[in-house]
């Protein structure tokens, strides 16, 4: 009964110390928001493309990090963008992935590993679903998940822009999402079951140059000819 009550408690007071530590970050997150609504603020810093913009766009091949982009009819600043920031900064403070530590759930990468490097998605919560913090720049109109099954047919879409890579789905208590401070989007790369890469939150900290930085490197130093590689 004593244990029980002192766990409690330990948790309790975890949560209020995170709550304490996270607050001015939030807050200042917040003030962003909304002056981003402000939309000659917004006009400055999040801008869409015009038609010819991305007419000339298209005949290049896309860049690894594409700037963020926001329409003007989105609304930044409101109770749901509110609750998802907080959400997502809490999860990423109480991950439990950082670099050169063991992998969370490494069983569910381990199979995938051959030659250089293998990709998987894994599909999390929606950061923008249609009853919570919408977004007119979505390219689905997706509720949130209220069992596997809605999660499950959701990640169908996913599927079906990235068919050759594997995808898993995340559990409906968002295991996998809270492990990795996934939430809004992460990149990971996974090595021997320990991180070796870990990318910003999503989307201004989701920067795919960095993962082919890391994986050029890698490349390298595996044909180095001072490198021996024995496959087991």
């Amino acid at each position: 009964m004593l244990h029980s009550v002192g766990v409690h408690t330990l948790q309790l007071l975890t949560q209020a110390a995170a709550c304490i530590l996270l607050f001015p970050r939030f807050l200042l997150t917040a003030v962003m928001l909304w002056l981003l609504d402000f939309l000659c603020i917004r006009k400055k810093m999040l801008t869409m493309p015009t038609a010819e913009e991305a007419a000339s766009a298209s005949e290049e091949p896309p860049p690894d990090d594409p700037p963020v982009c926001v329409s003007d009819s989105n609304r930044m600043f409101t109770l749901e963008s509110l609750k998802a920031v907080w959400h997502g900064q809490k999860l990423d403070f109480f991950k439990s992935a950082h670099v050169g530590s063991l992998a969370p759930n490494p069983e569910r990468l381990a199979a995938h590993f051959v030659d250089i490097a293998d990709f998987l998605l894994v599909y999390i919560e929606e950061a923008h679903p249609s009853d919570g913090w919408v977004s007119s720049d979505a390219a689905y109109n997706i509720p949130k998940h209220q069992c596997l099954q809605d999660r499950l047919r959701a990640a169908q879409l996913m599927r079906e822009g990235a068919p050759d890579c594997p995808l898993a789905v995340d559990t409906m208590d968002n295991a996998s999402s809270a492990a990795y401070g996934a939430y809004f989007e992460r990149l990971y790369i996974i090595q021997e079951e320990k991180v070796m890469y870990q990318g910003g939150r999503g989307p201004e900290g989701y920067k795919i140059s960095e993962l082919r930085s890391w994986l050029n490197q890698y490349k390298t130093r595996l044909q180095s000819p001072s490198t021996v590689v024995i496959q087991v």
